[in-house]
């Protein structure tokens, strides 16, 4: 009887010792499912950190990165293609190059229309676009005209001879009040402000500025700085504006990257 006991008992011990190794096998398998488990967690959470970073430090210094051809020199980035951190980093060392740009703009012209801004008839400004000059129209042009006063070409010419060897682009807006206007030349505020943004740009062409990187735009009355329910702030919106924007290269591409005419500075 218990010789019986002692032979089943070797043979429970027998097949437990023939089964252990599927313990161990099994913990392998289960261990190795979890290395690759965190593996592909880590790899995931670093693809995620890395759009973050990127995507915050594009916002904070330019905006999204436009997508173009990339350029070495330059620092641009393939077209859809997502950017890696040093293309990010040359973006944002671009942009700043290109703001400190626009401080010496807005310095020179600070220095050389000093005499105008301590009158308030010109206001210099700075943004995350650009420097921006207000000029009153009183300082341009007469009441309800076009034609610039003989005063105030002495001043576009100044404003002309700091900008046109610097490497940016300019918009010129023009603007009135909301009083409404009706004579043969200008049916309205757009024609007029649109004429008188025009007539300073072809100044700033024949001082010479580059045509091609200069843009006339008529606003009428649709953008004052004050609201016109008083004589002096309706004197305030009626202006022109100037918008000076940076532009990248030794010769200054367009923003629609066209290609200028054979003989055009």
């Amino acid at each position: 009887m218990r010789k019986r006991r002692r032979d089943s008992d070797d043979v429970h011990e027998s097949q437990e010792s023939h089964e252990r190794w599927l313990i161990s096998y099994a913990d392998f398998i289960t261990l190795l499912f979890a290395f690759f488990v965190v593996m592909y967690a880590i790899s995931s959470v670093n693809e995620t950190k890395y759009k973050k970073v990127s995507g915050a430090l594009e916002n904070a210094f330019s905006g999204p990165v436009p997508k173009t051809t990339e350029n070495q020199s330059s620092g641009k980035l393939h077209s859809g293609a997502n950017p890696t951190l040093e293309q990010v980093a040359r973006a944002v060392a671009e942009q700043r190059k290109q703001q400190e740009k626009m401080a010496d703009v807005a310095r020179d012209l600070s220095q050389a229309l000093g005499p105008l801004v301590s009158q308030g008839k010109v206001n210099i400004s700075r943004s995350a676009r650009g420097v921006k000059v207000d000029i009153s129209d009183s300082v341009l042009f007469a009441q309800g005209q076009a034609e610039l006063s003989s005063a105030s070409i002495g001043l576009l010419k100044t404003l002309s001879s700091v900008i046109k060897d610097k490497t940016i682009r300019l918009e010129v807006g023009g603007h009135t009040d909301d009083v409404p206007i009706h004579n043969p030349s200008f049916p309205s505020n757009w024609e007029l402000s649109a004429v008188r943004a025009s007539t300073v740009v072809r100044l700033f062409r024949d001082q010479g500025v580059d045509e091609y990187r200069m843009t006339a735009v008529g606003y009428g009355s649709t953008r004052p700085v004050l609201p016109n329910d008083t004589a002096a702030a309706r004197t305030r919106n009626r202006r022109v504006s100037l918008m000076i924007l940076p532009i990248d290269g030794p010769r200054g591409l367009l923003p629609e990257q066209v290609e200028l005419p054979d003989g055009a500075s």
